[in-house]
Formats: structure tokens, sequence, C-alpha cells
């Protein structure tokens, strides 16, 4: 089942529990990539191009959160951490840290790096390899923590 159908069938599932957060949630992704299949290209979207969609809208709204509870607006920061917990699970399971670490040398090795300098071939690789498994920010901080 694609990403789509399910979605579909969570707002079905969240319609007839008269879920509302859950709901807007859901709609939300759904309108996102609505606009991405209709976006005017020709090629076909792929699954990586949809958990890229969503990757996007939960690093919003982790990042609006992070805003949010900084600015001591707890009810605003409960709201956008209530919508990421509906669309994590769409997404890939995460790597744990020791998962993360691990891979991380496997390509500090593939690609030579010694020093902080050659960051970028390390992150560059890392990025494509563990599109949807890590956040980027989190696989910069281990490359620098391992490379320094």
């Amino acid at each position: 089942m694609s990403l789509v159908d399910r979605i579909n069938e969570d707002i079905k599932t969240a319609m007839r529990e008269k879920n509302q957060p859950k709901l807007l949630a859901l709609r939300a992704v759904k309108s996102e990539l609505l606009l991405l299949q209709t976006s005017g290209s020709e090629v076909k979207i792929t699954e990586e191009d949809e958990i890229k969609v969503l990757q996007k809208m939960v690093k919003q709204r982790k990042d609006s959160a992070e805003i949010f509870q900084s600015q001591n607006r707890d009810e605003l920061y409960q709201k956008e951490m209530q919508e990421v917990s509906y669309l994590e699970p769409y997404l890939p399971k995460q790597l744990t840290d020791e998962e993360l670490t691990e891979v991380i040398k496997e390509y500090i090795t593939k690609t030579g790096a010694t020093s902080v300098k050659e960051m970028g071939k390390v992150i560059g690789l890392a990025n494509k390899e563990l599109a949807g498994k890590a956040e980027g920010k989190l696989i910069a901080a281990k490359v620098k923590s391992l490379l320094s």
C-alpha cells in the first residue's frame, strides 16, 4: 500500500473516531503530497520523494515546537509535538545512536576522510545513503565528533 493510500485510510479512521488533531495533521500531509504530484513534473513521484516531504513536515513542526518552548508557549508546543507524533509513524525506522555511529565510521573509512576539513565528503555520502533514517543535523554532529 502506498503512502498516499495509507494516509487516506487513516484520514477516514480519524474522521470516524472524531480525532480532529490527527485529522488536521493527516490532511496537511495529503495536501503536500498532492501538491508534489501536481507540481507539473512528468516524472512519477517516488517513495523517496514522499519520505522527503514527510521529513520536511516533521522538521518544520519540531522547529516550531522548539521556538514555542523557548517562548513558554506550552499549549502551542504540545500541539506541534502532537502533530509530530501523528506523522512519525509514516517515516522509516530511525537509526539508534550506536547504529548511526557504526554507519558513519564506515563512511569515514570509505571516503578516506581524516580531518574536520573533509567533513563535507562524509556528510554528503551519509545524507544520500541515510535519507529518511536519520536527521541531517544528527548526521553532521556525529561526523564532526568522529573526525575531531
